[in-house]
């Protein structure tokens, strides 16, 4: 057998079997050879190992939250899905807060709840997206739906923490 030498990947030493999804949590902050701060978050919405949100859905919340997180919260990088399909990860500028972080998750899937049409859903088509048939409003509206039910902790551990 050969060894391979593979770096440590925070998440995978995460214990799935003990968070309490949805929550919002801050994985770290690096800073770069001049000092700037990058953030990466854990943005569960589905408990792990218990649900999935199909992939259809998943790309729907993906490319409509990209748009709406950008109009709430400035600095953000990039928000990308899980390839469990449970949440995002959301790398930004600077050390916003959980706080800072799940208000502007809530607000957006609100949104995308309460007044995204699908023609307000950015990258259906071939030009602009790589899967454009894969999406679905309904399933993106019905799984952000449960999310904010529940409410979004700002503890990954603890669902006394509602933001």
């Amino acid at each position: 057998m050969s060894e391979v030498e593979l770096a440590e990947v925070e998440s995978f030493a995460l214990d799935h079997t003990r968070v309490l999804a949805p929550y919002v949590r801050r994985i770290g902050v690096e800073r770069g050879p001049r000092g700037d701060a990058i953030s990466n978050y854990d943005i569960r919405l589905v408990q792990p190992n218990a649900g999935e949100i199909p992939t259809a859905g998943l790309h729907t919340i993906e490319h409509t939250i990209a748009g709406l997180i950008r109009t709430r919260f400035d600095g953000l990088i990039d928000i990308s899905p899980f390839g469990c399909r449970t949440g995002f990860h959301l790398i930004a500028w600077g050390e916003p807060s959980p706080e800072e972080v799940a208000s502007a998750i809530k607000s957006s899937l609100e949104d995308l709840v309460e007044r995204i049409t699908w023609d307000d859903v950015p990258g259906t088509d071939a030009f602009s997206c790589g899967n454009y048939r894969d999406h679905s409003l309904h399933s993106a509206k019905e799984w952000s739906k449960q999310v904010l039910e529940q409410g979004i902790s700002l503890d990954a551990f603890d669902r006394s923490r509602i933001a």
